[in-house]
């Protein structure tokens, strides 16, 4: 069964920091961008950032630019999502996923949530004082 588990999630202050991982089972990471999303209460999800898998060349959304970085460890099978500088509108539910594109390696943020096949459960994180 191919899976992504996110872990990682908290309560934190704003100004604070997290890392969010993103392990994969049931598959290996070759040929897959690994896209981060999330999802605030009433909004719709929107991308947070992706990485590709030649070059590990990356894509943010405006709002995260400088603060978040996104980076994989293909050996563990697992990305990450390094977080600092939090504020509370980062708040919301963080979901990880895949998606196999053996032909197209470099990865967009905006990029159609609908073309990425494996999805995880996601993990909350809340930017609160």
């Amino acid at each position: 069964q191919l899976q992504l588990v996110e872990s990682g999630g908290g309560l934190v202050q704003p100004g604070g920091s997290l890392r969010l991982s993103c392990a994969a089972s049931g598959f290996t990471l070759d040929y897959y961008i690994i896209g981060w999303f999330r999802q605030a209460p009433g909004k719709e999800r929107e991308g947070v950032s992706c990485i590709g898998y030649i070059g590990s060349r990356t894509n943010y959304v405006d709002s995260v630019k400088g603060r978040f970085i996104i980076s994989r460890d293909n050996v563990e099978k697992t990305v990450y999502l390094q977080m600092n500088s939090l504020k509370p509108e980062d708040t919301g539910v963080y979901y990880c996923a895949a998606d196999w594109t053996p032909h197209s390696p470099i990865c967009t943020v905006d990029a159609g949530q609908g073309r990425y096949q494996i999805w995880g459960q996601g993990t909350q994180v809340t930017v609160s004082s």
